[in-house]
């Protein structure tokens, strides 16, 4: 007897903005091609017409209407909210709309949670959807999950108690918004069947730590770590000499990528690139007459006058042929992020054939196997950086480099790779 398909219903607020809509749709693609599977994708608005794709806002009133739900939510956090430049980086969860009894939610077997504020799914939302004792899987692409609000908790620990006392929060106490959400989530939890995926190893450790989740309610079974997946028969590496005569770029000259949605964000470690080039170029004088920059992103005029080598602004990219096109341009990508799970952009690369040089932090040791196929520097060493780009140009073997990143993608995060390991873990919470 043939078993039928496991009906998997993929959830996330956004249809393509941001990196967790990016990893869900590759994801939903990945299952697609999976025999076992049967997989829905349901966002809160479409931005793009993409019929296999469904959206809860699917009308212009209901659009309208969850951009009201997302502008509520943001005010409500205004009252709390420690100064503009956190604005996003806290979710309250306060607005959401009720998708329990969604066709394709009763229809699932499985529903898969990836990135779901913003207006979408509110904590009462969530109560709602997890009464209905369907199993959860969730892929935790920021912290959300386990704090009591933040997205990235950065030094911060308090996750791993109750929160309280949160520095994002304008009047930090020990009975503050953070620790009302965390207890919120807490009782939401408490009866779900909830089975979380991270990205990352790391991500799946700071999960293992939270106090929403190291008690015995919550065995240490349920948390463990699938990366996002990524088709590498687009991204590939491609002739460099060409790409270059195309877009007028010197062939002789070392170029180095760093882009952004925000490049002006400070989590994106904009301050520490921009020593680390000083560095450089006064340790290094060489590399005044043969390096030059390829900055792809928002904002790039703001810091071209920062940055101590030519540049040459590429602006926002999107689709995966401009993408591609970007990461095979360069001889090496620069991220010298505070903050980051894994990251699209360094496994976009990687499988392009171009190393990269990254702080050691959060997920990236999971992409970046130092010195074999790029380079970690310490955690917010400008020197350090300096020294791993300098390393990854100049020292390294380059083919042996390129090779290394390429083959780190077809070994760990290719769609049959990642999608196989979805399914066994589908397959084991239904048993």
């Amino acid at each position: 007897m043939v078993e039928k398909p496991i009906k998997v219903l993929i959830i996330n607020t956004f249809q393509y903005f941001g990196g967790a809509a990016v990893a869900a749709q590759r994801l939903f693609k990945a299952l697609q091609d999976h025999k076992e599977v049967t997989p829905q994708l349901l966002v809160q608005t479409k931005a793009q017409k993409q019929p296999e794709v469904q959206a809860i806002a699917n009308s212009w009133i209901a659009q309208k209407k969850a951009l009201v739900q997302f502008s509520i939510d943001r005010l409500y956090f205004w009252q709390f909210e420690k100064s503009k430049e956190e604005r996003y980086a806290f979710s309250p969860a306060y607005m959401g709309v009720d998708i329990s009894q969604h066709p394709l939610v009763k229809e699932a077997d499985i529903i898969h949670l990836h990135w779901i504020v913003f207006g979408f799914l509110s904590l009462k939302s969530l109560k709602k959807l997890f009464s209905l004792g369907k199993p959860i899987v969730w892929t935790l692409h920021d912290m959300w999950a386990f704090t009591g609000g933040c997205h990235h908790a950065r030094e911060c620990n308090h996750y791993e108690n109750e929160c309280g006392d949160c520095f994002f929060l304008k009047k930090p106490a020990t009975k503050d918004l953070s620790h009302q959400l965390f207890m919120k989530k807490r009782e939401v939890y408490q009866k779900a069947s909830l089975h979380l995926a991270g990205c990352s190893n790391w991500i799946a450790d700071q999960a293992h730590k939270s106090g929403l989740f190291k008690n015995e309610s919550f065995p240490k079974s349920s948390i463990q770590a699938i990366p996002n997946p990524i088709d590498h028969t687009v991204y590939q590496p491609i002739d460099k000499v060409k790409l270059r005569q195309k877009y007028s770029l010197d062939p002789s000259k070392k170029y180095l990528l760093f882009g952004s949605v925000k490049l002006t964000a400070k989590r994106k470690g904009i301050d520490y690139f921009i020593e680390a080039l000083k560095i450089l170029k006064q340790k290094y004088p060489k590399t005044s007459e043969e390096v030059e920059l390829l900055v792809f992103g928002g904002a790039g005029e703001e810091i071209k006058s920062l940055l101590p080598y030519p540049v040459h602004l590429r602006g926002l990219l999107s689709g995966d042929e401009a993408l591609v096109e970007n990461y095979n341009l360069g001889d090496i990508l620069v991220m010298p992020s505070l903050e980051e799970n894994l990251p699209n952009t360094i496994m976009e690369a990687l499988a392009c054939g171009t190393p990269s040089v990254a702080f050691e932090i959060g997920g990236i040791p999971d992409l970046i196997d130092h010195q074999q196929n790029g380079y970690l520097a310490k955690y917010q060493d400008a020197a350090n950086l300096a020294d791993g780009i300098y390393w990854a140009l100049y020292t390294a073997d380059q083919t042996q480099l390129k090779a290394n990143a390429r083959q780190k993608v077809l070994d760990n995060f290719t769609e049959s790779v990642v999608a196989n390991q979805y399914v066994q873990l589908y397959k084991k919470i239904l048993a």
